[in-house]
């Protein structure tokens, strides 16, 4: 079929068939993704093949990638940061064009005041090993000229799977049979060699390098054979440094059909007991609707919450309903909430946070910083 008259929707029923699996299906490192979708979706490869080729050219897919748990490669944290409201624009450009170990770009606001709603920037930000995250975030917050900022790493990862497609219609409550695991993050030391393939899993396909034997151009580029390629990928992926093979839909914004696979990103803020926290994570991230959940200490400006996850939707009521159901839940289970609330995200850019410590130290140079300056 001519590539001009391949359905790029993400509502195609073709094209949704694939995307529930692809979006946030194929956990760990994939030796074949096409493959694996093909049987998963029941889908013929060569259509799996040239429609994600043609979702990613149209814009509907915006990268297919083999993620990392970064958070066990790199120190990472989300940062809300409190800048002046005329510097919004340009902070909000800064940070999404010019810093690459800051990730997920967006500004929130809350349906009323409270404390913690002059922070209407957050990030995610990842500094490579050896280096200072506070330090970084200092540089920035000068860079940016913002009044302040807080960093709230990870201490445990309840939930992470995009998978809007598969989200779709899902009902209010909907949650597994047991409690998400809580994961602990971990830096794990690699040698340079496993750097030099880590590169490789984890850099985009282009259009056209979506192909049945996806890994075999990656792995004369990391200059080894496929058999060690694949060696190393498997050793990473059991150290927990590997994520899922997934083709991340433009989730936002709108597609050429007119359409947005979601409109509402939601933060949701939980203030749990203290030694309560990993029993309210399992619980919180059991639910379906969940794309992202963690203890994360957000401190005194934020009402001490811990417990942090996101949600999205179309429509703004129903991801209202599926955060009443959350609450009921850990009501019925013994949760006490001191505090809850909901962060509602505007404008957003997403963008692969970078880890290389070698990429940094260009980075150093690029902005004239002693990279030694910047060392924890």
């Amino acid at each position: 079929m001519n590539e001009e008259n391949i359905p790029v929707d993400f509502s195609d029923p073709i094209n949704a068939k694939i995307l529930a699996v692809s979006e946030d299906q194929l956990q760990g490192f994939q030796q074949d993704p096409i493959g694996a979708i093909v049987q998963e979706s029941g889908v013929e490869v060569q259509i799996v093949i040239e429609r994600i080729r043609a979702m990613l050219r149209a814009g509907a897919i915006r990268r297919v990638r083999q993620t990392l748990l970064a958070t066990n490669l790199a120190k990472g944290a989300l940062v809300a940061w409190k800048v002046p409201i005329e510097k919004m624009d340009s902070a909000f450009n800064y940070l999404y064009e010019e810093d690459p170990f800051s990730g997920h770009v967006v500004t929130r606001t809350t349906d009323t005041v409270s404390k913690g709603s002059n922070y209407k920037l957050w990030t995610t930000l990842k500094v490579p090993q050896g280096y200072s995250i506070e330090k970084h975030g200092q540089w920035l917050l000068q860079k940016i000229g913002g009044d302040h900022f807080r960093l709230m790493p990870a201490k445990r990862l309840f939930a992470l799977g995009v998978g809007h497609v598969r989200r779709r219609g899902m009902p209010p409550g909907s949650r597994s049979d047991q409690p998400a695991e809580a994961t602990k993050v971990a830096i794990v030391d690699l040698t340079e060699q496993e750097w030099h393939v880590m590169t490789a899993v984890k850099r985009e396909f282009e259009p056209e390098e979506i192909v049945e034997n996806i890994w075999e151009a990656r792995a004369i580029e990391a200059g080894i054979s496929l058999d060690e390629f694949f060696r190393i990928a498997k050793d990473l992926d059991k150290r927990r440094v590997v994520g899922r093979f997934s083709t991340f839909l433009e989730h936002v914004k709108l597609h050429s059909s007119g359409k947005r696979v979601t409109k509402f990103n939601a933060l949701f803020h939980w203030a749990v007991p203290e030694g309560r926290e990993i029993e309210a994570g399992g619980e919180v991230g059991r639910h379906d609707i969940m794309t992202h959940a963690y203890w994360r200490e957000g401190g005194p400006d934020f009402h001490n919450v811990n417990i942090m996850g996101v949600a999205h939707g179309t429509d703004k009521e129903l991801v209202l309903e599926h955060k009443a159901a959350i609450d009921k839940h850990l009501e019925n289970v013994g949760i006490p909430v001191s505090y809850t609330n909901v962060f509602w995200g505007g404008r957003s850019e997403i963008k692969p946070s970078e880890i290389s410590p070698i990429a940094y130290r260009e980075w150093c140079k690029k902005v004239d910083i002693d990279p030694k300056s910047m060392q924890e």
